[in-house]
């Protein structure tokens, strides 16, 4: 048995049934028998991808032995235009981002780790912190990098597989820890009296992890993904909060090592008082 089939006139998928050879073109990659069971009954239909389902005419052409048998079949899209079912529907091949943006997206991110690790680091040293705070900052680093290296591995390779939407996921979800984390540390080198601007960099760093949800929300469902820019606004906000707040914390360790010590200041009042007994 032989069977192929053609799409406007041109051939695309076809099948040997005496070696079981297969050949399909790049367009219709995914174009494969419903049931390969049901040939020697005569049923040939094939399934294919909506994403690569092209309307036109579709030509059937079966032979076997002696005979042969052939059938149009015409397929229509009438929801909309073929543009807008490629937008909703799954990428057939190819990056589910561009590249530009996949960089866009895992740069942004782990700038803000760095940023956030560097500050991690000025303020265990410069600052005495209990143990079971150190291991609780360390645990948090240590989850903020894994799910990072995670997300970006499964995010670059090509195709819009759950394993893509899942490194989306660990390189957008998990950066809600970057919240906490950023009001410890500035409250340990304010000593819990935040000023309005690192409230206001909290705040921002807050803001700019919404909009990258937001964007994963609008993302996850679509390819192309149309909202990419939009978690990359929100990874690029929080990674500049996290920039200014390492300055910040820099600043405020750098201004109580030079803070005179109390002491210094009570023992001249304590003599002053001694002379006033005399």
């Amino acid at each position: 048995m032989f069977v192929k089939w053609k799409f406007n006139g041109t051939e695309f998928f076809a099948f040997d049934g005496f070696s079981k050879k297969l050949r399909r073109s790049d367009k219709f990659s995914s174009a494969n028998f419903t049931s390969e069971k049901d040939l020697p009954k005569g049923i040939a239909s094939l399934s294919i991808l909506a994403a690569q389902a092209l309307p036109g005419n579709y030509t059937c052409e079966v032979t076997e032995s002696n005979r042969e048998g052939e059938i149009v079949v015409e397929l229509k899209i009438s929801v909309g235009n073929e543009s807008d079912c490629r937008d909703r529907l799954p990428c057939p091949s190819g990056s589910w981002f561009p590249s530009v943006e996949s960089v866009f997206i895992i740069l942004f991110l782990f700038l803000a780790i760095i940023f956030s690790l560097a500050q991690l680091c000025v303020v265990a040293s410069k600052f005495e912190i209990g143990l079971g705070k150190k291991v609780g900052l360390i645990i948090t680093g240590s989850i903020i990098i894994i799910a990072g290296v995670v997300g970006a591995i499964l995010l670059v390779p090509d195709g819009y597989t759950p394993k893509n939407r899942a490194g989306l996921g660990l390189l957008v979800v998990p950066a809600v820890i970057f919240l906490p984390l950023q009001y410890l540390l500035l409250g340990i080198v304010f000593e819990n009296h935040l000023s309005p601007s690192a409230v206001v960099l909290v705040a921002l760093k807050s803001l700019g992890y919404i909009i990258a949800v937001v964007g994963f929300a609008l993302c996850v469902s679509a390819c192309p993904p149309a909202q990419g820019s939009v978690v990359i606004a929100g990874l690029a906000i929080m990674a500049f909060a996290a920039l200014i707040s390492l300055a910040y914390v820099c600043i405020g360790s750098n201004t109580k090592d030079h803070q005179p010590p109390r002491k210094s200041v009570e023992e001249p009042l304590n003599d002053a008082k001694g002379v006033m007994l005399e």
